[in-house]
């Protein structure tokens, strides 16, 4: 991957930062930033961690009001040495072992070690603006936010028509409903999820650390805390991130099964569905499979199979000639494949994680296989 800011990397720290939940002052005696502590979950990302570095430490937001806690998996494909190698030439940058290899343990773990009285998170598949850091804590500190997030862009992971098609998806509305973080924004807004949180240190205190039975949407469970104790959570319109997504259709297939299948954990702890979009895939899957089961014997079963059946396929052959339209026509015939395999990965995987977690009332130990 290019780098984006090279040159931002050889710029000295500025000073000592201060202890956790203090405000620096400048040598005029006025009030500086507060001070940011970033956290990165990382496991085996040896070809992004590079183009995410570049891009944080590019940022705008003063290097003495801030630390970037990369707290990696043990990762075996070169990305241990990759930051060290960076920390070398950026004391902010430390490396931190996460022996349990999950993603809300990193998060805890960073957390617990973090001084900053405000916590961003940030993930490697990913480059931020230079603007992200200081406009983020701006918004935070402005509205009184508990929490507060950027839009975010989907970018192909490769150069490939099947990595073009799954980016297109994986921003349009028929794959992800009404995720605004993802659509993006004309004017801030309050928000029931965003994507990697910039958080009050406070709120941790107040509501605990991040669920580590939820090896995934461990970060939904959390934002439906904040709002359940009247916290508020924001999307920052100025603030406009890339996310490189998976290049291969088998990855996009795991990480939405996964994704899936820790929903229903996720209602079982909060007690309710966050929200109604999660559960259309498995309704979808359920009504398909029902009438199929019973189409040899009833007519309506026939009847709703072709119809829901026939349905889905218009609905997914219109959104990929949008989709051809804007992206051209390869990609569009490519996307027509992708949409029904975020559809189908998901919804079986809630189905899996509904017999699991709700019915066998499992706890958060993964039935399905937990890859990248």
């Amino acid at each position: 991957m290019m780098r984006q800011a090279s040159e931002a990397r050889s710029r000295p720290r500025a000073g000592r930062a201060p202890a956790s939940g203090a405000t620096a002052v400048s040598a005029g005696g006025s009030l500086a930033r507060p001070f940011v502590s970033i956290v990165v979950p990382c496991r085996n990302e040896a070809g992004y961690i590079e183009q995410m570095l570049d891009s944080m430490l590019a940022n705008e937001y003063p290097r003495d009001q801030l630390e970037v806690l990369i707290v990696d998996g043990m990762s075996d494909d070169g990305t241990r040495e990759v930051i060290a190698q960076y920390a070398r030439g950026h004391p902010e940058i430390q490396l931190i072992d996460n022996p349990k290899r999950t993603t809300p343990h990193a998060l805890n773990l960073g957390i617990s070690r973090a001084r900053g009285r405000i916590i961003m998170r940030m993930d490697v598949h990913a480059a931020y603006p230079p603007n992200y850091i200081a406009d983020l804590v701006d918004c935070l500190e402005r509205t009184g936010a508990d929490s507060v997030g950027a839009s975010w862009r989907t970018q192909p992971g490769d150069a490939t028509v099947m990595a073009g098609a799954i980016a297109a998806a994986l921003g349009h509305p028929f794959s992800i409903g009404n995720a605004h973080y993802r659509m993006g924004a004309e004017q801030l807004r309050a928000v029931n999820t965003v994507q990697c949180g910039c958080y009050r240190r406070d709120v941790f205190d107040r509501l605990g650390m991040f669920d580590e039975d939820l090896l995934r949407s461990q970060d939904s469970e959390f934002t439906f805390r904040v709002l359940k104790a009247g916290g508020r959570v924001l999307l920052e319109p100025k603030v406009v991130a890339l996310y490189y997504t998976r290049a291969g259709l088998g990855k996009l297939w795991r990480m939405f099964l996964q994704y899936g299948y820790f929903k229903p954990l996720v209602a079982r702890k909060v007690g309710a569905v966050m929200t109604g979009r999660q559960v259309v895939p498995a309704v979808f899957l359920t009504t398909v499979g029902l009438a199929a089961l019973f189409a040899p014997w009833f007519d309506p079963a026939r009847e709703l199979l072709v119809l829901t059946l026939g349905a889905y396929v218009a609905a997914d052959l219109v959104v990929a000639a949008m989709v051809a339209r804007r992206r051209g026509m390869r990609i569009g015939i490519a996307s027509s494949v992708v949409f029904p395999a975020i559809h189908l990965a998901f919804g079986a995987g809630y189905l899996r994680g509904t017999w699991d977690f709700l019915i066998r009332k499992r706890r958060g130990t993964p039935m399905v296989p937990l890859t990248r």
